[in-house]
């Protein structure tokens, strides 16, 4: 009798752990690091997930609900990206803000993105970067109109050599 009560709960079990998909816990797994904006004499502090592989860039923050207010999403190129590259917002539910940066860390380009509830990837926008660039933060929306952060601003975060001068210089 108990193997008959087991074995159904065990099968459910099993198939909804196949259901799971592959990246539902990116976010847990993904490396974070702090990041510092420096606008002006200003600096601001995040805390960002870093997307180093292909997979972890084209994940990005798919499928999150939310995004805490001082944390964002780092996107590392090991090469030059075109200026006709761009990111779009498919299965991504909440407006975000993107900064494309230059190999020294300079914001080269700032556009805000809107969420896309299509089924089909393909009728998502493609948010070009305008500027070639090496590496892409995205924020909450209205996160860098709020703290007069635009291009020119300069991004620091471990393991990259900064290009920012400090506020004296």
């Amino acid at each position: 009798m108990l193997v008959k009560r087991v074995l159904p709960v065990a099968w459910l079990t099993t198939l909804l752990a196949w259901q799971v998909p592959a990246w539902a816990d990116a976010a847990a797994t993904l490396p974070r690091a702090p990041l510092e904006i420096q606008a002006g004499n200003e600096r601001h502090r995040l805390e960002v997930e870093l997307a180093r592989t292909p997979a972890e860039r084209r994940q990005g923050l798919m499928d999150r609900d939310q995004l805490a207010a001082d944390a964002g999403m780092l996107f590392l190129y090991d090469e030059l990206q075109p200026a006709q590259a761009g990111f779009w917002m498919y299965r991504t539910r909440i407006p975000l803000d993107i900064a494309f940066l230059d190999a020294d860390g300079h914001i080269v380009a700032v556009h805000t993105m809107q969420p896309c509830s299509s089924r089909n990837p393909y009728d998502c926008p493609v948010t070009l970067a305008g500027a070639a660039y090496h590496a892409a933060l995205e924020v909450n929306a209205g996160y860098f109109e709020a703290r007069g952060i635009e291009e020119g601003a300069c991004v620091s975060w471990p393991g990259r050599r900064s290009g920012c001068r400090s506020a004296a210089e």
